[in-house]
This record gives C-alpha cells, structure tokens and sequence, in this order.
C-alpha cells in the first residue's frame, strides 16, 4: 500500500531497506569521489572550508597559531592530524565552541589525504575553463554535448535517463520557461498536428522571437540587480528607473550580446559618445538603496552605496561575495580587504547623489536625483522646447529697464508681478508635461578623481591606507593599456569582466541561464562560486558551456536553444521512486524537472488563460489591486508616496514585471511566493511551501474576478453550444488552464463538481449574486437575473478549482 505521505504514484520500499538506503547515501556522501585517491577539489575543501577555513582560511587578520589552510607548505599537516583525531577538548580541532565537529568519514578523508602528500588544487572557479573530448555514447538521439556529458555521468552513476516527454508537456514547459505564459490551446493544436522533423525547433524558435521572451527574461535580471520602485530604507521614496526595466526587456528580445549588455551596465556612461541605450544601461549603478537626507550623515551614505555598487557588481557578473571583505580579509574566499577596496575606487567617483537634492520641486515628485536622463517623445520634446524658450524670454524681460522713462518703483513693479505670474504659470505648463516624461538614473563620473581608501574595519569615518584602482590579486590581471600611467576606469573593468581569460563571467552567467531552465543550476549556489559554494554537478559541462558562450559572441539566445534542444532538457519529470530516492535533487539530471512556479509566472498564467493579461509593454510601472492599508504598515507620513491608490482598467492586467515595487512592502502577491523584497541582489528564489500560498489561490479577488471572467466567455462561446455543452465547456476549460484534455475521470469529477456548485447556489442565491458582483469585468456585471448569476457562479467555481491543481502552479 502507498504511504499516505509518499508521492503520488509511489509505493514504498520496506521500512528497513529505507533506512540501510539512506544511511548508505549518507556515508557515501562522506566517501572520497574516487575510492583509489582523494581529490582536493572534490573531497578535501569542502571539509577545510566548512570546519577550518573561518580560522585558518584566507583572512590572514584571524588566522589562529598563525598558520592558513588554503596554502599548500604553509601549515605542519601531521599537527593537525594530530588535533582532528584528538579526544582532548583542550586540542581536539574544530575547537567545541564552534559547534563544528569533525565526522568520522571527514576525518578518514583528510587522513587519507595527507597521506597520500597532502596535493592541493586552485579552488576551480578561480582557473579559467578549459575545453575537454565529448564523452562517447552508445545512444545516437543523445548526441548534443550537453547530453553527452550529462549521460555519461549518469550512467557512471548507475542511473539511466527517462524517455521524451510527451508533446503537450513539452510545448507547455517550453512556453512557460522561454516565456513566463502558457501556451494558448490553437499554439498547441498547431504543435501536435505538425509531423515535420523540425517541429520542436521550430516552436522554439516561435517563442524565443515572441515579445514576451524578453519580458520573462527580463525578471530574472531583475532580481539580480535588486530592481525597485523606491528607495528603501527609513522614507522608501518613490525613485523613476523604469526606463533601465525596459531596456533589460528589449536588450533580451534583440539578443543584445551578452558581454556587450554586462559593459553598458557597468560603464555605458563612459562609452565615447554614449547613446541613450547605454546610458540608461549605467542605471544599473543606481540601483542600490538610498539613505535619505537627514536620516545619516552625506559621508556614512556615500560610503553605503559604494558598498553596495560593489557588491552587486560581485553577485550579479563574478559570483562572488564580495561584500565579505568591507571590513576584513574574506574568511574563506581569496578577496583581500584591500582588493574589496581596489574595486571600490571604481565606483566612488560618482557626481551626484542624494546628497546633492532635496525633497522640493519636480524632480523629487517624479522620483529623480540628478544625474539623470529625460526620455520625451517628439511631441513632449517639442511642447518642452516651447515652454522653455518662452519662459528663458520672459525671464529676460523681467529684468529689462522699460524703455519709457516716464515709467513710474510702482509701474514698473506692477509689470514685473504681471511678468513673473505668467513665468509661473508656464512653468505648471512645464511641470505638467515633465510629470509624464520617461526619465531614469544615470552614472556619471567627477572630472576630478577622488581617492579611494582602505577603511578600517569598514567604518565610514576610518579611512587607513590608499589604494589605486585594481581587480582582485587572485584573478587574471586587467589587460595593459597603451598609457601605464593613465588611471584605470569602469570601462577597463566592463572589459575585463567579459575578457575570455576571465575564468568567472561566463560560467556565472551561463550557469544562471541553466538555473532558469533546470529550476537549480549546474552549481547550485549559483549567488557564491566561491569556496563555501557548492561544487558544480557536471563541471565539465560548465566549463564547455562557458566556452561555447564567449565563443559564440555571447549569444543568450542561442544558448538558450542549445540547452532547451537538449534530450537532457526534453525527460519526462514522471521517474520511479527509487530514482527519486537515489537522487532526490535531480543533481544528476536523469529526469525532467519539476517545481513550482514563479510567483509573476503564476499571476501572469491566470490572467493569460482568462483573456485578461494585456500585451502593452514598457512604460510606468503600474499598481494592481492589493488589499487596503497595506502601506500604512510600513510607511512614514513623509514618505512619498505614502498611501497605496491602485490603478484601474487594462493597468490592472498587465504582465507581473511591470508591477510597481515597494522595497518597504512589496506586491503580497508575489512575496507570498518567495518573491524578493529586492533590497539586495538575489541570484535564485527559495521555494516554501506555505497554507499562505494556498489561501492566496483561492481568495485573492483578481484571481477571482479571473475565474469569473472565463466561466462568461465559456458561456457566451457560440462554439460550445449543444447538447452536450456542458461536457464541451469543462473539457475546454481544463485544456485552456492546464494544455491538456481531462481524462475521464476528471470529467466525472468535474461534472460533479459544476452539478454541486449549481445546487449550492440554488439553495443560496444571494451568495452567487455577491461572487458575481464581485467581478470587475462590464460583461459579468451584465448579468443580472438570479438563474445566470446562479449558472455562472457555479461555473467560476468549476473554473476556480481548475486554477487551484497543483498541475498548474508546477513546471513538469
């Protein structure tokens, strides 16, 4: 019998084989990766940097008894061969206070490890990628090198792959990876009648070039660069920077290259004759939380978003934690306080800031700071360009002599009142016109380089030694330019970021493509590829991937086709228990992957498959329904905004990414789901599985009104009416929201269902004419008489409980 807790589908093995099988998995995870020799990489670091690294690491300040770890020669191995096998809590190492004891399979491994010499390797993201023979296979349809490497691990494994999902799996996986939106039911249609070779290529190839490629790409990047609608922290003022959101989505849709993409975002400022793309690319220095003014001192601050410009330049293209080395050497990375430094002398010399505006005039309302870019178009350019010359003629004449002399302090004062109330009423003109001007943050260097300095345990108000602008000691050095003495400028280091010997750029990207894909990535830390990460599954992989990408101009969209053609990609997530049981993660990939979905993804597929999701792109970000005093929670009365008033019409049901984004409070409906707060860089979501997420499905009003929305176009399609129409309404109801026909015993559940619903409200009319009622849309409001408000509010409920499977909030 099946365990009322085990998975559908799943039977469970006897009690006693389960527990020899898990404790077997356990020790094997302490076991070396080859019984006949230990490998550093692979065995021996994980170890020294999870127990050892935080006191014999590479934070040379904290070493204790003066010797480190991480460096072949520099410690006596016999010593702390000594120490780890002590019983002795005086000597025993990790010392007991670090609550960090060695286990017995660990010691056996760095045991054998120091007697076989002790060989240390570089730490392997830190070593560029090198390109290694595709493994053979039996197998032809596994051909691709992303197959092939991944078959031969998993068979090395003992484990085999399962077969090709079926064609509504896939065009519904696909759609919903390339473009956050489930595919319509004439998409599907056309993919399973198509018999040409070509077919799933060329569905690809559809969604790729489809707008909202971009528009779901996009909101990965998003996180990633902590992207927000205010400034967070203390006020949370409203802050204009849609213009950077947009250009990501069309940047994505235009495959734009990515090193290209990573420069402009860097140092698009400093190009030699910007265009308006790549300044508004710099934005993405702009993009930090603001202190504001009379909260700290300017220079605490300035200090702050330095900080936090560097650290995101560590998450978002190195993969690294930069952030760790503020104010000591990082514990277990190789990044030195004084490299953290090297690099913050790239990113202090901006000219501008908080500090230099106030909370008055246009600017503050429209959520600006200078420096930034105005984006008008050709009509507000002109209707400016007027208003500003007439205003510049006037102000002139207000400070002419009249030419009659006979002109009376009183006169004369009188038309100078007269000349500066029509000055103010042009500028009203002005400002009424600037309110819906694009505008968006840009960076922009000083003419005067300002110093950087090593702080003293971070502190703002300890500047310690002076350093020049540099990358960090470990990683290949920044290529020499035809000036050795010329300082080194954000665009040097946009270009040595995507230079090929850079062993980090590309697998970090790469990598989080794979994430977007798989759900996890080849490393699966994909925030740290630094000595506390995890190591890659399929490092060989990573590493042809990463070279594939440079090699191929850094095309995202081309990458993205390679891994989706993929037999890896294309496995049915359905696998026996044993595999779950064996590989509960799916590190070895031998099946499809299956989790839940995005927040935005969720959203977005229920106003899609209702009609509702508008296609308008681009613009202002827009406020959805949410529920009342919210803001109040968290907002100042000086905050600005500080009170939450909801957009209405089509703004409503616009795609997830054009959101509006309170760092203070974000959208309930996506926190609920893991969404971020973005106050920091987030490189992957969590995962929770919370009663919260259930009752939201089922209570939030627009995901209501939704339901409502389809159950009256169900009974409006002319299409659907017959005898049996009914039957043909459920079975287009559930194709619609989840790609496939219900089987037959969902169509007896569903006939029971609506039958039950139509009962319920029968019985309690009043109820079917508040649901109704509940719904926005003028069609259903329309409805007026008790027998269709009883029909349709059965019908929401149908369709309701269709939105709610778990199949459709899951990527299979």
């Amino acid at each position: 019998m099946p365990s009322p807790n085990s998975p559908v589908g799943f039977t469970t093995a006897n009690p006693i084989t389960v527990v020899f099988g898990v404790i077997a998995i356990f020790v094997a995870g302490f076991s070396p990766a080859n019984a006949d020799e230990v490998s550093f990489q692979e065995d021996v670091r994980p170890i020294l940097s999870n127990h050892c690294f935080a006191c014999h690491g590479p934070d040379e300040n904290n070493n204790a008894a003066g010797f480190r770890l991480d460096i072949e020669g520099e410690a006596d191995l016999d010593e702390v061969l000594v120490r780890i096998e002590s019983e002795d809590s005086d000597s025993i190492m990790p010392p007991p206070e670090m609550h960090k004891p060695l286990k017995p399979e660990q010691v056996a491994v760095l045991k054998k490890w120091i007697d076989e010499g002790a060989p240390y390797e570089a730490h392997w993201s830190f070593v560029a990628p090198t390109k290694t023979e595709l493994p053979e296979l039996v197998k032809e349809e596994w051909d691709t090198p992303i197959d092939r490497f991944v078959r031969s691990k998993m068979e090395s494994k003992g484990m085999m792959p399962r077969p090709r999902a079926d064609r509504r799996t896939l065009i519904r996986r696909l759609s919903l990876d390339l473009t956050g939106l489930p595919p319509t039911a004439d998409e599907i249609a056309a993919f399973l009648s198509d018999d040409s070779e070509t077919a799933y290529q060329d569905l690809v190839d559809r969604l790729i070039a489809k707008p909202a490629f971009g528009e779901h790409m996009a909101r990965y990047w998003l996180d990633l660069v902590r992207f927000a609608d205010t400034n967070g922290m203390h006020h949370d003022h409203y802050r204009e920077m849609t213009p950077y959101r947009d250009w990501v989505i069309r940047s994505f849709n235009e495959n734009l290259p990515f090193d290209q993409f990573i420069i402009d975002q860097i140092a698009g400022d400093l190009h030699p004759d910007p265009s308006l793309d790549q300044l508004t690319a710099s934005g993405f220095n702009r993009l930090h939380l603001i202190i504001d003014r009379g909260t700290a001192l300017p220079e605490e601050s300035f200090v702050k978003n330095v900080v936090d410009r560097v650290s995101a330049v560590g998450t978002a293209f190195m993969g690294l934690t930069l952030q760790c080395a503020v104010c000591h050497d990082h514990k277990y990375d190789p990044i030195s306080q004084k490299d953290f430094y090297s690099l913050y002398a790239f990113f202090n010399n901006f000219d501008g800031g908080p500090e230099t505006g106030g909370r008055g005039g246009s600017d503050f309302r429209r959520g600006l700071q200078p420096p930034y870019i105005e984006l008008p178009s050709d009509e507000q350019a002109q209707t400016l360009t007027r208003l500003n010359d007439e205003i510049a003629r006037l102000q002139t004449k207000a400070k002419e002599t009249p030419a009659d002399p006979e002109t009376s302090p009183e006169e004369l004062k009188k038309l100078q009142k007269q000349t500066q109330a029509e000055i103010a009423k042009l500028n009203e003109e002005r400002d009424a016109v600037l309110v819906n001007v694009p505008a968006t943050l840009v960076m922009k260097e000083r003419a005067e380089i300002r110093p950087a300095h090593i702080l003293i345990r971070g502190a703002y108000d300890a500047p310690g030694e002076v350093v020049a602008r540099d990358t960090p000691s470990f990683l290949p050095p920044m290529p020499k330019t035809n000036d050795p003495d010329a300082p080194k400028t954000r665009m040097d280091l946009a270009e040595w970021m995507v230079d090929p010997s850079n062993p980090l750029t590309a697998r970090v990207a790469v990598n989080r493509f794979w994430q977007q894909l798989f759900g996890v990535g080849l490393v699966k830390t994909s925030e740290d590829f630094g000595a506390q990460g995890q190591l890659p599954s399929h490092p060989k992989l990573l590493d042809h991937l990463a070279i594939e990408f440079i090699n191929s101009g850094w095309d995202v969209q081309g990458l993205m086709r390679l891994i989706v053609n993929s037999q890896t990609y294309q496995q049915s997530s359905v696998a026996p228990s044993d595999a779950f049981v064996a590989d509960p993660q799916n590190r070895l990939l031998a099946r499809g992957s299956r989790y839940r979905l995005d927040a935005e993804v969720i959203r977005d597929q229920v106003l899609s498959v209702c009609g509702l999701l508008s296609p308008t792109m681009y613009g202002q970000s827009v406020k959805p329904p949410q529920p009342e005093g919210l803001w109040k929670i968290v907002a100042m009365p000086s905050s600005y905004p500080n009170r939450y008033v909801a957009d209405s019409g089509e703004k409503t049901v616009r795609r997830s990414v054009y959101t509006f984004w309170k760092r203070g409070l974000p959208p309930p409906q996506m926190t609920i789901f893991d969404a971020p707060n973005r106050d920091s860089c987030i490189a992957r979501r969590e995962r929770t599985n919370t009663p919260l997420q259930a009752l939201m499905l089922m209570n939030e009003p627009q995901f209501f009104s939704a339901s409502t929305t389809l159950a009256k176009r169900l009974l409006d399609d002319p299409s659907l009416n017959s005898d049996d129409g009914d039957q043909k309404r459920l079975a287009a109801a559930y194709e619609a929201i989840t790609s496939r026909p219900p089987n037959g015993d969902v169509r007896e559940s569903l006939s029971r269902s609506l039958e039950g619903f139509q009962a319920l409200y029968e019985s309690q009319p009043a109820e079917a004419t508040a649901l109704v009622q509940r719904c926005t849309d003028p069609a259903v409001q329309s409805v007026s008489t008790a027998p269709e408000q009883i029909r349709l509010a059965a019908w929401t409920m149908v369709v309701h409980s269709v939105l709610n499977l778990d199949c459709v909030r899951t990527r299979e």
